[in-house]
């Protein structure tokens, strides 16, 4: 699932540009729209993958950090915790051009920093929290990232106002969220919507210790998780009606329905996988989720879009696109993703990867 969501990460953007330029009716229009973004409130296919990974994180954590305990004790635990978060976070750094650009271009904030950030808050939690601790937590974070968008007023816009730039999201990026901002004076991986995105990561944990569980049977744990993401999604929802669905600020309605669909593909795809043993055409997202921080890291280094020109770019997207008007553009998007798995089954075959 992790390379599953690996996939539309590096790729998704360069698909749904070109699903977006084929000529089509009704369906190629709503299928390229979910593969773009929202503008502002409401949600896409394209808004659930950042989250996803977030949730991936979390779901690894008991995984991960339970082994090393028993193994080694709580304190080497923490150690690699601290270790992984400050590496993480200090390659975010160089992801978006490091120290070398101006000091004023350095980005403080951004995806992989809210992953290291996420990855700490949750590690620490399920170190010292049980269950229902980190139940406790994640409802704790919902409701008062909640709390304080509606009833803290903005100067210029009272409280209550969720819209860009108006809301106290935004408004703390642009007052206290030094250097590069991404959207203008504030980021979208900002500074007071990395709580509800903690909340994301410990949705992941609960759900992996859910499936870790020895008191249910493997296909119950599929369907109660399954079961559960599609109650998340409705809240979610439900409580969008007053606070909106919003990515960009994150808002605990978002985290909801994110959450909620993260939860039900992470059912069918242990239902599938694990519970039926229906395997064989998963080894693609194997070699990519074996290796998520490699390709993310390649993807900013090699243009796997030039590389593909190289085998369908030309004279054949030419022929494609007098076959289909935008199908050259689509074949090209597609084989820059096979490239990708090209190099993801090469590291995993030599048993290559990227750990910190």
């Amino acid at each position: 699932m992790r390379g599953f969501d690996m996939l539309w990460i590096v790729g998704a953007d360069a698909i749904g540009g070109a699903v977006a330029r084929l000529q089509g009716g009704p369906p190629v229009r709503a299928l390229a729209e979910q593969l773009e973004h929202v503008a502002w409130a409401g949600f896409h296919f394209y808004d659930l993958i950042f989250p996803l990974f977030v949730f991936m994180v979390g779901a690894a954590v008991p995984l991960s950090l339970d082994k090393m305990v028993a193994a080694e004790g709580r304190g080497a635990a923490l150690r690699r915790v601290l270790r992984r978060t400050l590496l993480l976070y200090v390659l975010g750094l160089f992801y978006y051009g490091g120290f070398a650009t101006p000091l004023a271009e350095v980005r403080l904030l951004g995806v992989l920093q809210r992953l290291a950030l996420c990855y700490g808050a949750a590690s620490l939690l399920h170190l010292y929290l049980r269950p229902r601790g980190l139940v406790v937590a994640a409802v704790a974070l919902l409701a008062g990232y909640w709390a304080l968008l509606t009833f803290v007023p903005v100067p210029g816009f009272g409280a209550g106002d969720f819209a860009e730039g108006h809301n106290l999201a935004n408004w703390i990026d642009a007052h206290y969220l030094p250097l590069h901002q991404w959207d203008g004076d504030h980021d979208p991986e900002g500074l007071l919507s990395t709580l509800p995105a903690i909340a994301s990561c410990l949705l992941g944990a609960l759900a992996s210790l859910w499936l870790k569980r020895s008191d249910r049977s493997p296909a119950a744990k599929g369907w109660w998780l399954a079961g559960a993401g599609a109650v998340l999604i409705a809240l979610g929802h439900a409580w969008g009606l007053q606070f909106p669905v919003i990515k960009k600020i994150w808002t605990s309605s978002f985290v909801l329905v994110a959450g909620g669909w993260s939860a039900a593909l992470l059912g069918a795809f242990y239902l599938v996988l694990d519970v039926a043993q229906v395997r064989v055409w998963a080894w693609p997202f194997v070699w990519v989720g074996a290796n998520p921080l490699a390709i993310y890291l390649a993807s900013n280094i090699v243009d796997f879009g030039k590389l593909s020109e190289r085998f369908a770019g030309g004279d054949i997207a030419t022929a494609l696109n007098a076959l289909w008007p935008g199908l050259g553009g689509l074949v090209l998007a597609l084989v820059g993703a096979a490239l990708c798995f090209a190099l993801c089954r090469f590291l995993y075959q030599r048993k290559i990867f990227l750990r910190i």
